[in-house]
């Protein structure tokens, strides 16, 4: 019985949560109480507090006086390990949701296009901002368009919390979305550690399957120290964020018209293209497809993680009007 209790506990505690991570503003009580309600699970006003209570003593939220509780970054890491097993595939599903999501159009020059979004502390983020200037300046980025947020303002679907800077780098999924609007649909293969040499991709070091993950694998290696994107883009050899998606071979050269028009208004991070059914980088191709290698929209976010500054990154955070974005080299 104490089991079961203490199951029931914690689903409810990841209930809480939830909606505070999904709220722009601190929750009390109260409007928790209501909200969950709404999503079928009862919980008075007092069955609320002491629930929050528990997660204050674990580091998960933060109380902000009379208006309620914040989630911290420890909250939202609790969220993700606990539904880990429910969201198996879960990256794979959103990426597809993002690209279908994407109205940007390289034409006009307006519309929504997806980011990846970072958490600095305030006084890290020059240090991290010149941190990032040799990634930008070769390159290894899918575009140098940014945006900043302060904290209580949102860039995509996060908040930013108190104490923090937020940065939006575009992510590698507005080429796909771009191609699928020009009915180009695109396979979401992996995410991995590129290999490269003399600024040529030559093999994947690392992989993770879309498919087989609930976090996205940009995130995994930034944390797991498996870069090496200042070397990188000061020689020309060593090891970044690169994804691997395939198109329909038939699709090459109206992939390769979208491409250009999407140069022309700052987005790049198609690093290499492969051939009809060959291995690209030592990936094997299915028929009458074609390899494609694209950078890992967090490379200049790496190459600070490298320098020793502290991160949290959200990958494929939501999206974002392209008129919000401004040049990196302007900050």
């Amino acid at each position: 019985m104490d089991q079961l209790n203490s199951l029931e506990t914690e689903k409810k505690i990841i209930a809480i949560l939830k909606l505070l991570n999904e709220s722009s503003e601190t929750l009390g009580s109260i409007t928790i109480a209501r909200k969950l309600q709404n999503e079928g699970i009862h919980l008075n006003e007092r069955s609320v507090r002491y629930h929050l209570r528990i997660t204050d003593e674990r580091g998960y939220t933060q109380p902000m006086g009379r208006d309620g509780r914040m989630i911290t970054p420890e909250g939202r890491q609790e969220i993700k390990d606990a539904l880990a097993a429910q969201h198996l595939g879960f990256v794979n599903e959103k990426l597809e949701l993002l690209a279908y999501q994407v109205t940007f159009d390289p034409v006009k020059r307006t519309g929504q296009l997806p980011i990846n979004t970072s958490l600095f502390d305030k006084n890290k983020f020059k240090k991290a901002l010149s941190a990032m200037k040799d990634a930008f300046k070769a390159g290894i980025c899918v575009s140098d368009l940014v945006a900043v947020a302060q904290e209580g303002e949102k860039l995509g679907s996060v908040s930013i919390p108190a104490g923090k800077i937020g940065l939006a780098t575009v992510c590698s999924v507005v080429i796909n979305g771009v191609l699928l609007k020009a009915g180009i649909p695109t396979e979401f293969r992996f995410g991995g550690v590129l290999q490269i040499r003399n600024s040529k991709p030559r093999r994947f070091v690392a992989i993770i399957n879309y498919a087989g993950t609930s976090v996205d694998p940009s995130e995994q290696y930034i944390l797991a120290r498996m870069t090496s994107v200042v070397e990188a883009s000061k020689t020309g050899n060593g090891k970044i964020l690169g994804v691997f998606r395939t198109i329909p071979a038939m699709a090459r050269e109206a992939v390769e018209e979208r491409i250009a028009l999407l140069k022309e208004v700052g987005i790049g991070g198609i690093y290499a293209i492969g051939d009809t059914s060959e291995p690209l980088c030592q990936i094997p191709i299915s028929l009458n497809r074609i390899g494609v290698i694209q950078l890992g929209g967090l490379n200049p976010v790496a190459a600070a993680a490298e320098s020793g500054i502290e991160i949290e990154n959200i990958a494929e955070s939501g999206l974002i009007d392209y008129q919000q974005l401004q040049s990196f080299w302007k900050l």
